[in-house]
């Protein structure tokens, strides 16, 4: 079997940004006792993650994505990603938290159907088995009891949707080689959204020195490199192997508050994360098939920027 080390780049970096969007619970746990409210603890996400990778990007002269695709990155900070966590914040005011992840984690498979509906791409029996076990692997992990009304089914499916169609639409227009410079764009956009809400009703600053640590490790850690490496990652193996891949979150989030906030390790957790790794590994696995989760030409080559 080739090794094709593209393809391996792309899983780890995918995987590296699963990681630090996992941490973030961890750090907004230890923000939100110090006095932030979300608002405040999104607009500082989102402000000093996009200030400080923009100027990374500047330093290191990223490439720009074409001037074509930048009112389509903004929306996608704007409305995408900003819409996607108004949706999963809003949901848990009226669902269980398990509940609310457990239809969020619905995303993977609306990618794969999106792209076979959209980009009309052939589903192999790998990814379908592979798609099969990290759902599952996330129904174990999370949970499966979880209460909630109808407005909270519905704002977390609308999550789901939303930020599916970020994916897909992100790896169109967001290549390898302007990963950074992209990601800079549509951090600073979401920080738009937030921004305008932080006028109208204020902010709430953390009281504490560990809550402003936490609330720059959610900047630096769970923004900046999470959605570098998503992106850089995305390009190399395409939206659906990355939503995948990105199923490693839940369990990483899981394992990470057992070992930093005392919670208990269930039998469950450790079949779900099994599951997971198993799906991970079969769709890394070549296929006879034409591959659905092949990367997207425009983000694969940055043709368009050279």
């Amino acid at each position: 079997m080739k090794l094709d080390v593209q393809k391996g780049v792309g899983y780890a970096l995918v995987a590296l940004s699963a990681c630090c969007f996992a941490l973030m619970p961890i750090f907004a746990r230890i923000a939100y006792d110090s006095g932030v409210d979300t608002t405040t603890l999104l607009l500082g996400r989102f402000l000093i993650g996009g200030i400080f990778l923009a100027f990374l990007a500047w330093v290191k002269r990223s490439p720009l994505p074409p001037k074509k695709s930048w009112p389509v990155l903004f929306l996608l900070g704007l409305v995408g990603y900003a819409g996607t966590s108004f949706c999963y914040f809003s949901a848990l005011n009226h669902a269980s938290a398990s509940l609310v992840a457990l239809l969020l984690y619905a995303y993977p498979a609306l990618v794969v159907l999106l792209g076979f509906v959209i980009a009309h791409e052939n589903v192999s029996r790998n990814n379908l088995l592979a798609l099969m076990c990290a759902s599952g692997g996330c129904m174990l992990v999370i949970g499966l009891s979880g209460k909630g009304d109808w407005k909270g089914i519905a704002l977390a499916l609308s999550a789901a949707c939303v930020y599916s169609l970020y994916i897909i639409i992100s790896s169109r227009v967001v290549g390898t080689r302007t990963a950074m410079a992209g990601s800079a764009f549509i951090i600073l956009s979401a920080s738009v959204s937030y921004l305008c809400i932080a006028l109208s009703k204020g902010v709430s600053l953390p009281e504490s020195a560990l809550g402003v640590t936490a609330t720059l490790a959610i900047a630096f850690f769970s923004t900046v490199v999470a959605f570098w490496s998503f992106f850089a990652g995305l390009g190399r193996i395409g939206a659906a192997k990355a939503s995948l891949v990105s199923t490693l979150e839940p369990l990483v989030t899981v394992i990470s508050a057992v070992l930093f906030l005392g919670e208990k390790l269930t039998l469950s957790i450790v079949a779900g994360g099994f599951l997971i790794l198993a799906g991970l590994v079969i769709s890394a696995l070549p296929s006879k098939g034409a591959d659905s989760m092949q990367q997207y030409p425009a983000a694969a080559d940055d043709s368009s920027c050279r």
